[in-house]
């Protein structure tokens, strides 16, 4: 080799290390500025002239049992011990809202330019791309199975790092525990494991077992997309359970598995009201007569819930609220008791769902004054905002 080719071939290894220098750069980059970004684009707080919280307000919310049925925070890239200034939630912002009990929901599939009308399986899912961005474990790029694993052991993780704020619940005994704590003046928050859809279970029964292995304790059928149990609201064929989503829904019923049906067909929904032994939730929600939308499902439907013990999760966004203020929404609870009983209507926030709405989980005293000023009684009031979950956990989940 000649002093020139010796120079020349030094030179490209010189340029082919920078080039991988300025990509790993640039990597790092993306990692650590991108998913906050897209984050703060989806998950936006409107401003908006909320009510005046008055003492009496204050006084009877920090008394309340305050549970939430439907959160994706386990999504994004934050500690969710430590306060943001974006998204919608995170413990310290909870216990700020005196929240007791949050389902906290493991988004896996999604599609890009979602919508409520038609969604075809096929189109490009945006939570991979997501999923890369954080520097998830790679196994979680093609499994959706690993990807709600690896949100729970996230939200393990945060309980690890903060057990007085913090506890998983996998039991009536653990929720009753922390409910005591509470009575003694503790703010630890109760937090449950749910799926955003059965495309977790990558078409495999065995992962309902796995799941459940790994603390999840509701599963929703569908999300965006038909899948492999039967049609989604969203989808495109409108279909009802297929014999893959019968044996899921007697799995999950054979596991004290709480079914929620929110994103599921109507057709899916009834298939499963007439095979469950068990009641059925919708976690997050509005009710088709008070908000005419392709994301709620009829209110016959609602009311064959309610029949059967289940109970309907009240959201805060505009594709289920039409029109988001507090005063809405409160008008909407009032709707869904008018139509199921008091019994029957929780909240179901869809906070860090990529949603936009007029307050986080610190300021759910606004709802509270809100059911005030419409009058709702105080029992009607501690129902909706709380203890109908809890009663709905006390008998559904395993008790040890």
């Amino acid at each position: 080799m000649t002093n020139k080719q010796a120079s020349s071939g030094g030179k490209m290894k010189l340029w082919i290390g920078g080039v991988l220098v300025i990509v790993l750069l640039l990597l790092l980059a993306v990692n650590q500025f991108g998913p906050a970004y897209i984050e703060k684009s989806s998950n936006q707080i409107v401003p908006a002239q909320l009510p005046t919280v008055s003492d009496e307000a204050d006084q009877l919310h920090d008394s309340l049992i305050v549970g939430d049925w439907h959160s994706d925070s386990t999504l994004w890239d934050r500690d969710l011990t430590e306060q943001s200034d974006y998204g919608h939630m995170d413990v310290p912002r909870l216990q700020a809202g005196n929240v007791a009990i949050q389902m906290f929901t493991s988004v896996t599939k999604s599609p890009a330019g979602q919508n409520y009308d038609s969604n075809e399986t096929s189109a490009e899912d945006r939570i991979t791309s997501l999923v890369v961005m954080q520097a998830w474990p790679m196994k979680t790029w093609s499994s959706l199975t690993e990807r709600a694993i690896y949100q729970s052991e996230r939200l393990k993780g945060f309980a690890e790092k903060s057990p007085d704020d913090l506890k998983l619940i996998l039991t009536t005994k653990d929720l009753a525990a922390v409910l005591a704590k509470r009575a003694g003046g503790s703010k630890q928050v109760a937090a449950l494991l749910g799926t955003e859809g059965s495309h977790a279970l990558d078409g495999d029964l065995k992962n309902v077992q796995r799941l459940y292995d790994h603390g999840f304790r509701m599963m929703s059928l569908q999300h965006f997309f038909d899948n492999k149990l039967g049609g989604s609201l969203h989808g495109t064929s409108g279909e009802g359970l297929s014999e893959f989503g019968r044996a899921a829904v007697k799995k999950i019923n054979e596991l004290q598995i709480i079914l929620d049906v929110s994103h599921s067909s109507e057709q899916v929904v009834k298939d499963t009201l007439a095979l469950s032994t068990r009641p059925l939730v919708v976690s997050h929600t509005g009710f088709k007569g008070h908000c005419d939308s392709a994301r709620n499902i009829s209110d016959d439907l609602m009311k064959a819930i309610a029949a059967k013990g289940g109970l309907i999760g009240v959201g805060y966004w505009d594709g289920a609220m039409c029109e988001i203020s507090p005063k809405n929404i409160v008008a909407a609870m009032r709707f869904g008791i008018d139509l199921v009983g008091v019994g029957h209507v929780a909240l179901g926030s869809d906070y860090d769902g990529s949603t936009e709405v007029q307050f986080d989980t610190s300021k759910l005293a606004v709802l509270t004054q809100e059911m005030i000023n419409a009058e709702f009684t105080e029992s009607e009031i501690r129902a909706v905002m709380g203890e109908n979950m809890l009663r709905f956990l006390n008998e559904n989940l395993p008790q040890s």
